[in-house]
């Protein structure tokens, strides 16, 4: 059976012991069924996740050729790309895309996820794997397809994506190449965030490889807004030891500790490093231009739609496709001073 099978009215029907017919009276004009039956109707329903169909069972295709994507946030540029391509793909096979952010909150994903439902989407894009068990379960059992994106899960569903740990750890390598050892990092807020939580466990594990003990490494999560990458940057620089070296979880989080670097009067990369993850356009118009990682957005855009077009053909499909990621070297990543201040 595919992972997932739509449950029918027949199934319900079943499920309560009633006909198809008295299913569906109970859903389309309840106050014709008696209470005993509708409670029993009703409690096969949410037993076997079962919505009629969106437009009506007209529709014989039983498709609306619409697909929807949740995303956390709308307020910055690092989904945008991986949205166009995504988009883009999906036009060629006549596909719709409906957009939802859940301002990454589990509850408000769910919210989302239930609209979706009920608007008949065929499919749906989410980011990352971590949300509660139920969530996933909410879409299994209503035969919707999904699949997880900007990170790999582990063998349960489908992802299209990039190792955030590896791509963490690689660019913590080279800030240890440089020859730094006090190195402080701003996180996004890690809590139902595994892309945050994996760049930390990249940076913090790459570091401790090397001697540099997770308490010698100070985190402070922030949400992804310059002015808390600043505030952020402005708390690890009052630290004594002071980092020589401050890894950023995304951009804009770099570009909020640049511009607090610079109220400080300290000097990029002279007085200190900061680098970024992502590669979105701002990293290459700051000055100092900013070291960070590239993420492959378009190409994972592209990759994310083939992948949920196939799932709701109910075609073969590779359980996740890992799109690499590459370190760029810019301006803001340099040795540490000759003599660091305590």
């Amino acid at each position: 059976m595919s992972d997932f099978a739509k449950p029918t009215l027949d199934d319900v029907a079943r499920a309560a012991g009633v006909s198809t017919a008295t299913v569906s009276r109970c859903l389309n004009a309840p106050d014709r069924v008696i209470a005993p039956t509708r409670e029993k109707v009703l409690k096969a329903v949410d037993a076997l996740g079962y919505t009629p169909d969106f437009g009506g069972r007209a529709l014989a295709s039983r498709r609306t050729n619409t697909v929807g994507a949740i995303i956390p946030t709308m307020d910055n540029a690092i989904f945008a790309r991986g949205l166009q391509s995504f988009q883009e793909a999906l036009s060629k096979f006549g596909k719709t895309l409906l957009v939802a952010s859940s301002g990454y909150s589990p509850a408000r994903e769910r919210e989302q996820m239930e609209v979706m439902a009920s608007r008949g989407v065929d499919g749906v894009l989410l980011i990352g794997s971590a949300r509660p068990e139920s969530s996933d379960e909410f879409l299994r059992r209503r035969g919707i397809p999904y699949l997880g994106a900007w990170n790999l899960g582990g063998e349960e569903g489908y992802f299209v994506g990039f190792d955030n740990r590896a791509a963490a750890a690689a660019l913590t390598e080279k800030v240890l190449a440089h020859g730094h050892r006090r190195i402080a990092m701003i996180a996004g807020i890690s809590h139902m965030n595994d892309r945050a939580a994996d760049r930390i466990e990249g940076v913090r594990s790459t570091a401790a490889a090397t001697g540099i003990p997770s308490a010698g490494l100070p985190v402070i999560e922030a949400a992804y807004t310059f002015d808390d990458g600043a505030r952020a940057f402005g708390e690890l620089m009052a630290l004594t030891p002071r980092p020589t070296a401050v890894m950023c979880g995304n951009d804009v989080l770099a570009v909020g500790a640049m511009q607090k670097a610079r109220e400080l009067g300290l000097r990029v990369p002279e007085d200190v490093s900061i680098t970024g993850f992502d590669d979105i356009d701002l990293a290459s118009v700051v000055a100092p231009k900013l070291t960070t990682v590239r993420v492959p957005h378009r190409r994972m855009g592209e990759a994310a739609a083939e992948m949920l077009i196939k799932l709701m053909d109910k075609r073969p499909v590779e359980r996740q496709i890992a799109i690499p990621t590459a370190i760029v070297e810019r301006g803001t990543l340099g040795p540490p001073p000759a003599d660091p201040p305590d």
